[in-house]
């Protein structure tokens, strides 16, 4: 065989090793994360003498307990339609009024269905003093611009055939036209959890409130000791918890979290009800999978403290704070929805906010200004575009969209750096398990290519009537 031959073998050979790894990295992502769909499959489930809970209907789960002259609802999932069709699953195992209905916090998916479950006798709700303090800054601050980004998180300007599920949930649209979570005035709660717990008494069912501070400051676990189930809300669910969401959010302890866990260990429940996929059963399970999770968000932060005590920024912090094997590898942990080194960077902005310790980084240079910069090191806007397209050709993906980012800043409308750019992102999509980067990876994608070709039309000539 000559050389030439030889050499083209060889290169042929290690482009379809290439091409396999990466084929392969996207199967394993896609097949994971369809995977996990199972845990949205329809289904109501008896997890105790009088406890139901409905799975997969809607985006939580809601939960029914049945007592003496009537039943509590713990959540009432999102939009209308999903929560009367849960009312009516409900009302076939038992027609008792509804008497008490508790919000485990006030994220919308667990508060918008509520309308569905009210009666003629307008039942107690239940909820955290501070119910609703994540949303609060946001109204009081005029700031709207998360729901663009919780739009492109939850994926909803994606077509059906792109969409997997949501990590912890299926994948649902809201109705054109109309409010993605349902209101009524009946619905705001009218009874509050004001410390650390409380046990209350409803249709003779005896529950204990407990203060639960995890996605928001406002959740609530409840107990109910008569069966050992607890509700967990959503600091529990078959996932990494989402420690920090990229929508954008106030706030988020992760010290708080893990402390909020612990507590929940002590139950000794033998069936845990998370906010979200299949409940756990079995007193051994759920107290493992309780310490697992306690021990992985713990982990996050002690470790992330150490880091940042040792001088590291952020970037160097994902680097350096890396979960053990026994909870990386744990079907409970794995990062469908939340991610460990979105923990990391939370942490880290919780205790020392914005800036990272590197003192050039103080009065950094303006995006347009370092890519000027950039372009004239790679040797002009050609230069760089080629080092942006040799990045995509060889599926160094990340690289090649972060060079389109300099292109973009010299020039936003540079429609090849906007096709690489979402290019890019694509193939960072395929290759990601993480349900919600995922969207917002192929949403963002689809914006830059309608921008391409909204530009395009612009530019071509108009035909002659």
């Amino acid at each position: 065989m000559s050389k030439p031959s030889r050499f083209l073998t060889i290169l042929l050979t290690a482009l379809l090793v290439c091409t396999g790894q990466a084929i392969s990295q996207e199967n394993s992502a896609t097949e994971k994360l369809t995977k996990q769909s199972e845990q949205f499959k329809e289904q109501i489930l008896q997890v105790a003498d009088n406890v139901y809970v409905a799975i997969g209907y809607s985006v939580s789960n809601v939960s029914m307990i049945v007592g003496d002259d009537g039943i509590i609802i713990v959540d009432t999932g999102m939009m209308g339609e999903a929560a009367s069709k849960i009312a009516k699953k409900f009302r076939e195992i038992t027609d008792k009024p509804v008497k008490a209905i508790i919000y485990t916090h006030s994220h919308g998916d667990h508060t918008g269905g509520a309308p569905a479950f009210l009666g003629s006798e307008r039942p107690l709700i239940w909820a955290h003093i501070n119910f609703g303090s994540e949303a609060r800054p946001w109204k009081a601050g005029g700031l709207t611009y998360q729901n663009v980004r919780g739009a492109r998180q939850a994926g909803f300007k994606l077509p059906p055939e792109q969409r997997i599920n949501n990590g912890v949930a299926p994948a649902r649209y809201p109705k054109r036209g109309g409010e993605v979570f349902s209101s009524n005035e009946g619905t705001t709660p009218t009874h509050f959890l004001e410390g650390d717990r409380k046990v209350i008494k409803v249709a003779g069912v005896k529950l204990e409130l407990t203060s639960s501070p995890g996605e928001t400051n406002d959740g609530i676990s409840v107990w109910y000791p008569a069966g050992k189930v607890l509700f967990a809300g959503d600091s529990f669910y078959r996932s990494f918890p989402n420690l920090y969401a990229i929508r954008g959010t106030p706030n988020r302890s992760v010290r708080l979290w893990a402390e909020s866990l612990g507590r929940m260990t002590d139950n000794d429940a033998v069936a845990l009800v998370g906010g979200h996929t299949n409940p756990i059963l079995g007193a051994e399970e759920v107290k493992q999978v309780l310490t697992d999770y306690r021990d992985a968000v713990q982990f996050i932060h002690d470790k992330t403290v150490e880091g940042i005590n040792k001088g590291l920024t952020p970037d160097e912090l994902v680097e350096y704070v890396q979960l053990p094997e026994r909870l990386a590898s744990s079907e409970y942990l794995q990062p469908f929805y939340g991610h460990p080194d979105w923990g990391v960077r939370q942490t880290f902005s919780n205790y020392l906010g914005w800036f990272d310790g590197n003192a050039s980084n103080l009065f950094p240079l303006s995006p347009k200004a370092e890519a000027e910069r950039v372009e004239k090191l790679a040797g002009g806007k050609e230069k760089l575009l080629e080092s942006a397209k040799d990045a995509l050709a060889e599926n160094d993906n990340q690289w090649a969209a972060q060079l389109a980012d300099y292109l973009l800043a010299i020039n936003k409308n540079n429609a090849k750096a906007r096709q690489i750019k979402a290019e890019a992102l694509t193939n960072l999509a395929n290759n990601m398990v993480n349900a919600t980067a995922r969207n917002y990876y192929l949403t963002v994608a689809r914006e830059l290519r309608k921008q391409v070709s909204e530009a395009d039309a612009k530019a071509r000539p108009r035909q002659p009537q």
